[in-house]
């Protein structure tokens, strides 16, 4: 008989939850894995120099804040909404922080102020949306442009200089929100701040109710929960990740032009697209966001060399935008398909209901397995003997 054990049982039923999430839930994100193996490939052949560690660290640099940003804006994403606003936040935070640092704030205290910033943007298009009831994309791109122009009034000079000061290169900034001498620091804060978003999104209440009101909110309002609080939440968690964007902003970009940031939001909702949340809400994938903007980034950067390379005369920001449209369109396509075969009345066949059925059955198999190893009532004769006889029900079905 086969040695049961504690780790051998946590093994399998991690091993089962895996395959049925790609079954059901992680397509879409295996696709785009899948997509972005096959672009770096294409780009490292078509010129060599792409899969150098100047080239990922240059990368991983422009990643950064597009990917914090697109962490805080797949809560918002999940409820149904939309935040135009996350771009211009990012960048007036570091302007304004910027401004306050040029005229003596202490360097250190400039993170605080650059998220105390974009959770009070945050915050302020939660009321609008939730309170006030103003439509989600009038209330932030209302936000957007009082942003934009708040941050240039503020500086009053078109850029800002971090690390300016003599007294203060900025040097620890850099190393620890960007580059610290060819290691790219601003990834490993990026997977930190993605583990965290995925227990608030899966593990905890706020992630439940967030779901839930994008997948249904009349039906999440009538159970008793209150959507409008949820709703500032995720609107909030979507500022406050812009103002820790602006952070690795200024850490790789120290030169920040004030009244800038449009255009980054679609960039960044774009990649929160492809990487599989569902623009209608409800679908919430945190990964997808982050490789979404990771394909992004490549392509941008991949264009670069290659046309350089084939000194073709085309502007590679201008292919970008062409590709990365094509990208959403089919990625949002995918979505629409995926709902609207998940609302069909399907007829379940015999043989694919006597399929679930054993399917079912082996499962509570299994867990009959794990009560009887996790039982204190039983010696280890018994429990090899129940064990026992449950495999033989198994080999039987």
């Amino acid at each position: 008989m086969a040695n049961y054990n504690s780790f051998g049982r946590s093994v399998r039923r991690t091993k089962n939850a895996f395959v049925d999430f790609m079954s059901t839930k992680g397509k879409q994100n295996l696709i785009v894995v899948g997509a972005l193996v096959v672009l770096v490939a294409v780009f490292g052949i078509l010129n060599s120099n792409f899969l150098s560690t100047d080239t990922i660290v240059s990368m991983t640099q422009s990643l950064a804040p597009y990917a914090v940003m697109a962490l805080g804006v797949t809560f918002v994403i999940a409820t149904g909404g939309i935040d135009l606003s996350i771009g211009t936040v990012c960048i007036a935070s570091a302007v304004i922080a910027g401004k306050l640092y040029m005229e003596g704030m202490p360097l250190w205290a400039t993170i605080p102020v650059m998220i105390s910033i974009g959770t009070l943007f945050g915050f302020i298009n939660g009321l609008l949306v939730a309170k006030l009831k103003l439509p989600a994309f009038i209330a932030t791109l209302g936000t957007m442009m009082l942003s934009r122009g708040l941050s240039a009034i503020i500086a009053a000079i078109p850029n800002i200089f971090f690390f300016s000061r003599p007294e203060d290169d900025g040097v620890w900034f850099k190393q620890l929100f960007s580059n610290a001498n060819g290691v790219p620091t601003g990834l490993f804060w990026v997977i930190g701040l993605a583990l965290i978003c995925m227990y608030l999104m899966y593990k905890s209440k706020i992630g439940r109710y967030i779901l839930s009101i994008g997948s249904n909110e009349e039906a999440t309002r009538l159970s008793g929960i209150n959507t409008d609080k949820y709703k500032v939440i995720a609107y909030t968690i979507g500022g406050m990740a812009a103002g820790i964007a602006a952070i690795f902003w200024a850490a790789s970009f120290p030169t920040v032009a004030a009244a800038t940031g449009n255009g980054m939001e679609l960039d960044t909702i774009a990649g929160v697209y492809i990487g599989g949340t569902s623009a209608a809400g409800g679908v919430a994938s945190i990964a997808g966001s982050v490789i979404g903007n990771i394909m992004l980034v490549v392509i941008r950067s991949g264009l670069n060399f290659v046309l350089a390379k084939f000194d073709l005369n085309l502007n590679s920001t201008y292919v970008t935008f062409v590709l990365t449209g094509i990208i959403v369109v089919v990625a949002v396509l995918m979505d629409v398909l995926k709902n609207k075969n998940a609302a069909k009345v399907k007829i379940e066949t015999p043989k694919a209901a006597a399929k679930r059925a054993r399917k079912q059955a082996l499962a509570d198999k299994e867990t009959e397995i794990d009560n009887v190893i996790a039982s204190k009532d039983l010696t280890q004769d018994e429990k090899n003997a129940k064990i026992s006889a449950i495999e033989a029900e198994i080999k039987a079905l």
